[in-house]
């Protein structure tokens, strides 16, 4: 009986600690992704950008991006996707080629992946500030 009871009690202390766990980081997880939403992403003056290639990243819990990007003449000639955690932003990761044919990271979000659209934005714009 006493076996039995300890058991019980294990098992309620784990499942306590396993609610408080996922309520914690599904917590963390909304605050960081409502935080994307209002993230501003703003194009850097090409012209004042040497030649060279620029790595540049950003993370939002829980998604992270990593890219290489390569200026020429004072234009994106590339952009290169080193790392991209995501949940369901892959189709975010058709952005790039739109990136370099505008010459431009003010661009509307994938719909459906919004999230991992405005990382992906933010993490080229960070690239491209450091070759200021």
């Amino acid at each position: 009986m006493k076996k039995r009871y300890i058991f019980v009690l294990v098992l309620l202390v784990v499942i306590v600690v396993g609610v408080v766990g996922v309520r914690s980081f599904i917590r963390k997880s909304e605050v960081a992704l409502n935080q994307l939403l209002v993230l501003s992403i703003e194009n850097p003056d090409l012209s004042k950008i040497a030649d060279g290639i620029y790595e540049g990243s950003y993370e939002a819990f829980p998604v992270k991006v990593v890219v290489t990007v390569e200026v020429a003449d004072h234009r994106i000639v590339t952009v290169e996707l080193k790392e991209h955690r995501n949940g369901q932003g892959k189709d975010a990761e058709s952005l790039l080629p739109h990136i370099v044919a505008t010459q431009s990271v003010e661009l509307d979000a994938v719909a459906g992946a919004t999230y991992s659209s405005k990382v992906i934005l933010k993490a080229v714009e960070q690239a491209l500030l450091l070759g200021r």
